[in-house]
């Protein structure tokens, strides 16, 4: 029981850190206080505590202000749904993945900061960059792309961010981490002209890999 509540308190410490952040769109951040809410009724459950009575967004309803007949409903709601969640967590402890760790574990999130520093490349016009996660072994990408446009002139496009290149690929999953491999891919894409014809430069802004 130690280690199962030590596991959602390192949850509960991450998502803290998440929410406090300030960093999550409006409807991440709803749906993040949702889960927080939902882990923190679920080990006062394990526990013996006393059970809180929430409303749909996770706020604790006041007693004074809800009538005594939708308190008992929320409450039965909310006692099958940890009993429910508890079913869950038994059958997913009584199974182990392959390196001997429980699935359960797989509620961690994790991301990967990227910071950019310079491009070295003697293209002699504009590019783009494109970096992305990509999985050798499944031969996708499993990340949307970061994009940097960088200028003829060896400098970033946007000038005023330059020396702040960067970027997280968030929300990866221990599936993800765990993978045998995986890779940081760098596309570039070259964006100018065709060659010379008849000493002019034709057809510019074209895109070539």
């Amino acid at each position: 029981q130690f280690r199962h509540v030590q596991q959602l308190t390192y949850s509960l410490i991450e998502w803290r850190s998440q929410i406090l952040s300030g960093t999550l769109p409006k409807d991440e951040l709803a749906e993040l206080k949702k889960k927080v809410t939902a882990k923190i009724d679920y080990g006062n459950r394990i526990l013996g505590l006393d059970l809180v009575v929430r409303d749909d967004n996770g706020n604790i309803l006041d007693p004074d202000e809800t009538s005594t007949i939708s308190l008992f409903k929320a409450h039965e709601t909310a006692s099958k749904r940890i009993d429910e969640r508890i079913q869950e967590e038994k059958s997913l402890q009584q199974s182990l993945d392959l390196r001997g760790q429980p699935i359960f574990n797989s509620t961690h999130t994790y991301s990967l900061y990227v910071n950019f520093k310079n491009f070295v490349c003697n293209i002699g016009e504009d590019a783009e960059l494109l970096m992305s996660l990509y999985d050798p072994d499944l031969s996708k990408f499993i990340s949307e792309n970061y994009l940097v446009r960088w200028g003829s002139n060896g400098m970033p496009k946007e000038i005023e961010k330059l020396n702040n290149l960067q970027a997280v690929f968030t929300d990866l999953s221990s599936s993800e981490v765990l993978r045998p491999r995986i890779s940081l891919v760098c596309q570039i894409v070259r964006v100018g002209h065709m060659e010379l014809r008849d000493g002019k430069k034709h057809t510019g802004g074209l895109r070539r890999p």
